[in-house]
């Protein structure tokens, strides 16, 4: 583990973060100050890599590998120097919460509020689940992808997921976009990953893995062939795309519809 030498000679550090649920580390905000926060590439590298395991998903921090490799990182830092405060924000981005103290306490008491601004409550899994990716979660492809990975917590296995997201900047980093570009199908994405882990790789293989149990639509700007690269079919317009959709799923399809896709998290009311 490779740690910013000036930060860990510091004789202080104050920590700043906000507390919101996370698609491959649980939640973001405290621990991640220090990794990946003032991390080398090769531990954030090493870090990420733990994505691609089923249990690195929102809202999971107990058994988490992310979060657990995260909170094993600040051990190795001396609590007494660090000052944590840890927000929770809403829609508007104002403060809803706030906690400070111990990096650890401050981020846990932030975690149940968030809850409250982030999280909605759904019955069932849907047969259409349209996911939007609200400004400015919407710059490109890259970062427009934490929609899909919320809509997808209640998308049944042969569904659709539908991106609307104008993804004004592009791809985004092209590390993922080469790998899925590179290979032909999903299973091929994923056995390209085992083979060698990159930075970025697990964004590849979370839509890799959604790719082979449902169909991705996307609504966006980017050119269309781009688009077919990374498994995703284009569709010119959004009701031309639900009117499609119903009619493969059938007129009593179930839909559910996030117009703040990036940063609302469906959780089943059993759960």
């Amino acid at each position: 583990m490779h740690i910013n030498k000036r930060a860990m000679d510091a004789d202080r550090l104050l920590i700043i973060g906000s507390v919101e649920p996370h698609y491959f580390a649980g939640y973001t905000g405290g621990r991640k100050a220090i990794l990946p926060g003032v991390a080398s590439y090769k531990t954030i590298e090493q870090n990420h890599k733990h994505a691609l395991r089923p249990a690195a998903k929102a809202l999971k921090l107990e058994g988490n590998p992310v979060h657990e490799d995260m909170m094993d990182a600040i051990e190795h830092v001396e609590h007494s120097k660090l000052f944590s405060i840890q927000t929770v924000l809403d829609q508007e981005r104002h403060i809803y919460g706030v906690a400070a103290g111990d990096i650890n306490e401050s981020f846990h008491a932030c975690i149940a509020m968030a809850h409250e601004v982030f999280c909605v409550t759904v019955e069932s899994e849907v047969d259409l689940a349209i996911a939007v990716a609200p400004y400015p979660m919407d710059i490109d492809l890259y970062q427009s992808q934490k929609a899909i990975e919320n809509g997808k917590l209640i998308l049944r296995d042969g569904g659709i997921l539908l991106l609307v997201s104008s993804c004004r900047d592009g791809i985004g980093p092209e590390t993922f976009y080469t790998l899925l570009a590179s290979c032909d199908t999903a299973e091929a994405t994923l056995t390209k990953i085992d083979a060698g882990y990159k930075l970025g790789y697990h964004k590849a293989a979370k839509i890799a893995e959604l790719a082979t149990r449902c169909e991705i639509w996307g609504v966006t700007e980017l050119d269309p062939e781009k688009l077919k690269n990374v498994l995703i079919t284009p569709k010119d317009d959004l009701q031309g795309a639900v009117d499609e959709a119903l009619s493969i799923l059938g007129p009593h399809a179930k839909i559910a519809v996030l117009p703040e896709g990036s940063i609302t998290v469906p959780v089943f009311s059993s759960h």
